[in-house]
């Protein structure tokens, strides 16, 4: 039975296919269209999944949309009336949008696809969420916690998940969201709202939670997690521009510029953003405000989360948790609520957010509504397209690009190894991308975690972001313990997915500067030989000639595009950035060798 999962229309649309019980592919939109978070139809993830399932649109059993547009639908309506006239250019924008295409969701599909309408099935956007972490995981019973900006109505919702059985008993509903609170401190301190919500999570160390009661007076949460928003200080839910509002600019002050660089006194100022301005030491002062701020969002978030996870409990009794949406994706939160909870367990799959819903769709089909039994568990994150050695080599040769073919893995390796102590920044590009967000050892740039110089060279030689973003450590599972504050990682979900950040031991944080961010923590990623054999081995070489089994792992991608997917992309990232040798497969570009 091939079940194909989608979701689209509103950030990170993504497709996926399930054939009898099984994933087989999964991948966003954006890394075909080269669109950062495309939310348009996933034309080209479907084919891609298609293609690698090896069916046609015919062989096609079910099609399951990640929610429900007509009740999305309704809620904006409703939303519209009650705060009209202010949602006046709201109103026209959402007719417009959902008249033209988000809501005829279902003719589209059946035109695109050409399946029988008895055939496209509907879930519900939180349900969906659920089921991507619940049915992905090893877990025959387990409570369930999901946590976006909104699907329909719902923003938060408890649940229980049993054998192929899900079932949400609590849910909080819009406006009163805790992604929305966030992503309204993501604006306030100058990001773009659902793209720069972890920029907020790598500044807030830089930062002290002093304004933590300010936080509070716009959100009151009681014992149990539940909250409300305080909607005086907020506009997302009438206004197409602003997520706050003036009183929240009385309470916190100037929003901090989107143009500005940010830094602060202990950041330092990057080469990269130019001369150091004369009044360096008055703008740092100003930044630290901003600082702050978000590390008293962030630490609101946290304490939130944990008293959710903690009533889940209580709800439920069981020992395992599944996380799903946005939040989910809050690494720091996620740390806190393995520590400050009853529960030995959390299981959250790599794209926690809206992209995941295809992933959830397809198998809450399967599994709910279809009654199949469960027999899949998302063991790894390398759901997205391959590339073969003929077309690297194709792509190479065509585009008469000098290059090195290793075809012993072992020499190749080796290779890396030496450039990696030598001080070279390095793409690595090899198998299936990842599903999701994070890098996770196929589509990485990677470098010695042990320079001390390394993070501002990766920095001016390739990503050109903002200081205070922490680069990740790649580290091999049964060592992972012996560097961060982790025990027995090797049991560890979200460890695989980069979905913790725990604290660098601190025998270890002289060891591994590149990596420990500023509050001596890191975002480790474990890696295991059977899951990722080619990168544990890298990885296992570069600890014995080093005596530290880790490497600093970056997303390959410049700033503002999407994860590469293809040989040609990661050309095109290597040729324009300063990384010294690129690595396709078994095949080795030189900078230096470059005409």
């Amino acid at each position: 039975m091939n079940i194909l999962g989608i979701s689209c229309y509103f950030h990170d649309a993504a497709a996926a296919l399930i054939k009898d019980g099984v994933l087989v592919a999964a991948a966003e939109e954006e890394r075909f269209s080269r669109i950062k978070h495309d939310y348009e139809f996933p034309e080209n993830a479907i084919e891609f999944c298609l293609r690698t399932g090896g069916i046609e649109k015919a062989d096609i059993d079910y099609v399951m949309f990640f929610e429900k547009p007509f009740v999305k639908f309704e809620r904006l309506l409703l939303c519209s009336m009650q705060t009209f006239p202010r949602s006046m250019k709201l109103f026209r924008e959402a007719m417009v949008t959902w008249l033209g295409d988000k809501l005829w969701v279902k003719h589209l599909l059946l035109k695109k696809l050409g399946v029988p309408p008895s055939k496209v099935l509907f879930s519900e956007h939180h349900l969906s969420h659920a089921a991507s972490s619940f049915y992905c995981s090893p877990f025959e019973e387990a409570a369930i916690l999901t946590v976006d900006g909104v699907g329909e109505w719902t923003t938060a919702a408890v649940g229980v998940g049993k054998g192929t059985d899900i079932k949400l008993i609590k849910e909080i509903r819009f406006p009163h969201s805790l992604g929305l609170l966030y992503s309204a401190f993501t604006a306030f301190l100058g990001f773009e709202v659902n793209e720069g919500e972890y920029k907020v999570m790598g500044m807030a160390p830089f930062g002290r939670p002093v304004h933590v009661d300010k936080v509070y007076e716009l959100v009151h949460v009681d014992g149990d997690g539940g909250f409300e928003l305080d909607m005086d200080y907020f506009s997302f839910h009438y206004s197409t521009e602003k997520t706050f509002s003036k009183k929240f600019e009385t309470l916190f002050g100037t929003p901090r510029d989107q143009k500005a660089h940010f830094f602060t006194p202990s950041t330092g100022y990057p080469s990269y953003f130019g001369d150091r301005p004369s009044d360096f030491d008055e703008l740092g002062r100003q930044n630290q405000y901003y600082a702050d701020i978000a590390a008293s969002i962030q630490v609101v978030t946290e304490q939130i989360m944990v008293k959710m996870a903690n009533y889940a409990y209580r709800e439920t009794g069981l020992s395992k948790l599944c996380m799903a949406g946005g939040v989910a994706l809050n690494s720091v939160a996620n740390r806190k609520i393995l520590s400050d909870t009853p529960f030995d367990d959390i299981y959250i799959q790599p794209a926690a957010g809206d992209g995941g819903g295809a992933v959830g769709a397809a198998l809450y089909g399967y599994h709910a509504l279809l009654g199949q039994p469960r027999k899949f568990v998302m063991e790894h994150a390398y759901w997205g397209e391959e590339h073969s050695a003929q077309h690297t080599e194709a792509f190479l040769t065509e585009n008469n690009i000098p290059y090195e073919k290793l075809g012993d893995d072992r020499k190749l390796i080796e290779r890396v190894v030496d450039g990696l102590t030598q001080g070279k920044v390095i793409g690595w590009h090899q198998g299936r991308f990842e599903w999701g967000p994070r890098a996770l050892g196929n589509r990485s740039i990677i470098a010695d975690p042990r320079r001390a110089d390394m993070k501002d060279i990766v920095n001016v030689k390739i990503k050109f972001r903002e200081p205070f973003r922490p680069f990740a450590p790649s580290v091999l599972v049964e060592k992972a313990g012996d560097y961060f504050a982790l025990d027995h990682p090797e049991k560890h979900y979200p460890a695989r997915f980069m979905l913790y950040v725990t604290d660098v031991r601190e025998n270890k944080r002289d060891v591994l500067p590149a990596i420990t961010h500023v509050d001596g923590t890191g975002r480790l990623q474990t890696v295991t030989k059977e899951l990722n054999p080619k990168y544990y081995s890298l990885i296992e070489a570069f600890g014995e000639a080093t005596g530290v089994p880790v490497v600093l792992n970056t997303s390959f991608n410049l700033k503002g595009e999407p994860i590469v997917n293809t040989p040609g992309e990661a050309f095109n990232s290597f040729s324009k950035s300063g990384m010294d040798l690129l690595v396709l497969g078994n095949y080795i570009v030189d900078k230096d060798k470059l005409p």
